[in-house]
């Protein structure tokens, strides 16, 4: 081989070993390139080739290979050392190292992009949409009157959720102009709205909500009110599928449905109530823009609470207005004609406004015997109910409601004292119904709800007393009855009232039940007529055994009397007397079905139920139908002698009303109940004053009790009863009963009977209007009269008879004479001077003692 050959491994062939005169030899020129790896001493030669040299002898190619590996250690050692001089060339020196390459921000803002892309992914993905908070969707049942008109709201929450349909057109667009006027054009979440917030708070503005109505409603309904960055998140990702299920009227409608308004109000059918007294669908445009406007700061710009921020509230207000201007909701000629809608003082809408929690004063007592009404019936479920957002309307008449509750509190508030003892113990309770329709119109519980808890009106505890009576002569015209002379029984049937006597079977047995009439008062032979007047007990006690106890007690239950009630499990002698303990509203709806000519309307208290929201749900009620109870003869029959006893009995107090009235008082044994029971063509309602001890709820006597001896039904309740009536048919024109002429035996009917009066006639009454309408006690007799147990047939469980009001006396009577009138009755010889009494206002039954 040759010696010159050159290894194709030498540097210097490829003219590297040249310098290229600054230093550099020609491999130098490359700049950039990578450093070189190691290279091994003693490199391999390729398969093929010969290491040079090889065929040279020992010494001699001994000293050529170590020259060749001493070449290569030297250019390696140069090649490192330029790689480190070109690595200390591109390294960056001064201001230039805090200047990103393009490299790095370009890299820099894809993987914050793949970040940003990854983080919303996530959430969307992981945040779901909850369940509604519970305050959120809890709403009250609200009760309303009959008109329509708000009775109570009742529940933890003062809201009504209500369709979008109910909310004007004009109402929304106030909201929309105040809120998110972009609202229908813009996603659920506005980013163009929370940049401009946050810019605003950067450059030193007030702050400014970015969150559009979507995000409202999701706070309100799904979130708490924190602020957090947790919360912020959650709202944004919810608001944002939310925007993807939920339509926009949807939305709104919620939104609407969950915003606070202040007064205690959420919703925007709370908030009309609360503050103009009348549905949101009646809202006009301006007072919609001041709803709206209160959504800012609901408390603030409350004008009559916070008078002092009234230019902010007008403001606002303004500026809802303005914006409806802008969006071309409103014209400016609409704009420029409005007025600020003055929102109600809390308060000034009456007694009954103020709502919040619903249960005060009368308010309470109707809520509850609607709730009892509708669950009793199986109208309405327990726990539907109490889980809320029901709309009930009953038949609660809100002028007469206010006309009963006045007439009890005026009439009792002139005698109750503070200083008699006996005046703690004394209750009330009262109920009217209309005759024509079985609809309750108003109740009095009591006091105040709140207060005294017991509804009187409906509590079923204290003997009926002689308000039965009616019920035994009713029953006797029913079927036909006849007395023990075999003479069918009517108004002139005569019977022994002696007091004491004992009563007879139908088969001439005694009974062993001898009752007393009111303070041992003797009257000897007398008409069915007159012992209704004077309420004689010892007649009727007889009259009821003639007529049978199991017929009264069947007219008593047909009437209107619950089957249920104490007293009426077995047929009882006693029943004429009136040991059965019906409620007010019982006995008032016997009572209408006696004005309504026998029919017997339904007991009525709700007219309507339905669910609120969008969804509404219509309860089922039962069809009012009115059922024949007795024949129209048998209940004019009635209604023709429980006129006498206004006209000339112990109800004559009860004329102060100026209307056509029957009626019958009743006080209950040991005073403990007085009870007066009346009706017009129009009204039936019973009145009762009780005797319940304020400490331990005992039934006590009412003895010296507002300011008299005694407290009797034709005293204190009658009056209130005449007070309700007139106030409560005050704008209706006088009608008097349309009765059946061939209502009962032996009767005959002026001409005049169901015409129609044009104006009322001037109330008669006693010498003393102040004064009770019922005379005093009889000389010589005493307080109440024990009972008499019954013995053998017809025995009965009950009290023998109560102690009955005394009739109004017989003036003009010999000395000594007690009031009771001769054997052979008030008419013919023998018989004392007849009752002076005051001109009757009304044509009256030509029905002679």
């Amino acid at each position: 081989m040759n010696d010159n050959h050159e290894s194709p491994h030498d540097p210097d062939r490829h003219g590297d070993g040249e310098d290229d005169g600054d230093g550099r030899r020609g491999a130098d020129r490359h700049d950039g390139a990578p450093d070189p790896p190691d290279v091994p001493d003693a490199p391999e030669v390729p398969d093929g080739r010969e290491m040079p040299g090889a065929d040279v002898p020992g010494p001699a190619r001994g000293r050529r290979s170590s020259a060749f590996r001493a070449r290569v250690r030297r250019r390696l050692r140069l090649l490192r050392a330029r790689a480190r001089a070109r690595a200390r060339r591109r390294r960056r020196t001064g201001w230039r190292r805090l200047v990103p390459t393009w490299r790095m921000v370009l890299g820099g803002a894809l993987l914050s992009v793949a970040l940003a892309c990854g983080a919303f992914a996530a959430g969307y993905l992981l945040v779901d949409i909850p369940e509604p908070k519970s305050v959120a969707a809890a709403e009250a049942n609200t009760f309303l009157y009959s008109d329509g008109s708000l009775l109570a709201r009742v529940g933890e929450v003062n809201r009504e959720s209500i369709p979008l349909e109910r909310v004007p057109v004009p109402v929304r667009q106030a909201v929309l102009a105040a809120e998110d006027r972009d609202f229908y054009s813009t996603p659920a979440v506005d980013p163009k709205a929370m940049i401009r917030a946050g810019w605003n708070m950067l450059r030193g503005g007030a702050p400014q909500s970015g969150s559009t109505i979507t995000q409202q409603y999701v706070k309100n309904y799904y979130l708490d009110q924190s602020r957090t960055v947790d919360r912020k998140v959650r709202e944004f990702f919810i608001a944002l599928k939310l925007g993807h299920k939920v339509s926009k009227d949807d939305i709104l409608e919620g939104y609407l449905n969950t915003s606070y308004f202040g007064r205690g109000a959420y919703g925007i059918q709370a908030a009309a109530r609360a503050y103009y007294d009348k549905d949101a669908d009646r809202l006009t445009t301006a007072e919609g823009a001041y709803l709206a406007a209160l959504l800012n700061a609901p408390s603030a710009y409350d004008v009559h609470a916070h008078p002092e921020h009234r230019t902010q509230a007008l403001a606002r207000w303004n500026y809802v207005l303005d914006g409806m201007v802008a969006s071309d909701w409103l014209s400016e000629e609409e704009r420029r004609g409005m007025a600020f809608p003055e929102p109600r003082t809390p308060g000034a809408s009456g007694p009954e406004a103020d709502t919040s929690t619903g249960l005060g004063g009368q308010r309470g007592y109707l809520v509850e015997t609607v709730t009892e009404h509708l669950t009793d019936a199986g109208l309405v479920d327990a726990d539907r109910l109490e889980a809320g957002g029901l709309r009930i309307t009953t038949t609660f008449d809100r002028n007469a409601q206010q006309a009963l509750t006045e007439a009890v509190e005026s009439e009792l508030a002139a005698r109750l004292s503070a200083d008699r003892e006996q005046d703690a113990a004394v209750r009330a309770g009262a109920a009217s119904v209309e005759t024509a329709t079985g609809k309750v119109l108003a109740l009095y519980g009591g006091t105040d709800f709140t207060e005294q808890f017991v509804n009187n009106a409906t509590r079923r505890d204290y003997q009926a007393a002689s308000t039965f009576k009616p019920f035994v002569y009713a029953a006797a015209l029913e079927h036909a009855s006849t007395d023990r002379s075999g003479e069918p029984i009517g108004p002139r049937s005569e019977y022994d009232g002696t007091s004491g006597r004992e009563v007879l079977a139908r088969d001439g047995r005694g009974t062993g039940w001898a009752p007393e009439n009111a303070e041992g008062a003797q009257y000897g032979t007398m008409t069915v007529e007159g012992a209704m007047n004077q309420s004689v007990n010892a007649v009727f006690a007889q009259l009821g055994q003639d007529v049978g106890p199991d017929r009264v007690r069947d007219v008593v239950v047909r009437l209107g009397i619950p089957e249920d009630t104490p007293g009426l499990e077995e047929a009882q002698g006693s029943i004429a007397l009136g040991t059965v303990t019906p409620s007010a509203l019982d006995l008032a709806h016997a009572y209408a079905t006696l004005a309504a000519h026998g029919l017997r309307h339904p007991l009525t208290l709700v007219t309507s139920v339905t669910s609120t929201g969008s969804g509404e749900e219509k309860f089922p009620l039962p069809p009012r139908r009115a059922e024949r109870a007795i024949g129209r003869a048998a209940a004019d029959g009635t209604t023709a002698l429980l006129q006498r006893v206004v006209r000339h009995g112990t109800g004559m107090a009860a004329q102060a009303a100026n209307r056509p009235a029957a009626g019958k008082t009743g006080t209950a044994e040991h005073d403990r109940a007085a009870w007066f029971a009346g009706y017009t063509p129009e009204l039936a309602t019973v009145v009762m004053l009780l005797g319940q001890d304020p400490a331990t709820g005992a039934q006590m006597s009412l003895y010296g009790a507002l300011g008299s001896d005694r407290v009797y039904g034709g005293d204190v309740p009658a009056r209130i009863w005449a007070r309700y009536t007139a106030s409560a048919l005050a704008d209706r024109p006088v009608r008097d009963f349309d009765l059946d002429r061939t209502h009962e035996p032996g009767a005959d009917l002026p001409d005049d009977y169901g015409t129609e009066l044009e104006t009322p006639p001037e109330p008669p009454g006693p010498a003393d209007p102040t004064g009770p309408a019922e005379p005093a006690e009889t000389a010589g007799t005493a307080g109440p009269v024990e009972p008499v147990e019954p013995a053998g047939p017809g025995d009965t469980e009950g009290p023998g008879a109560g102690a009955e009001e005394p009739g109004p006396g017989v003036e003009g009577a010999p000395e000594g004479m007690t009031g009771a009138p001769a054997p052979g009755g008030m008419d013919g010889a023998g018989a004392p001077p007849p009752l002076v009494l005051p001109p009757v206002p009304f044509p009256a039954p030509q029905l002679p003692f």
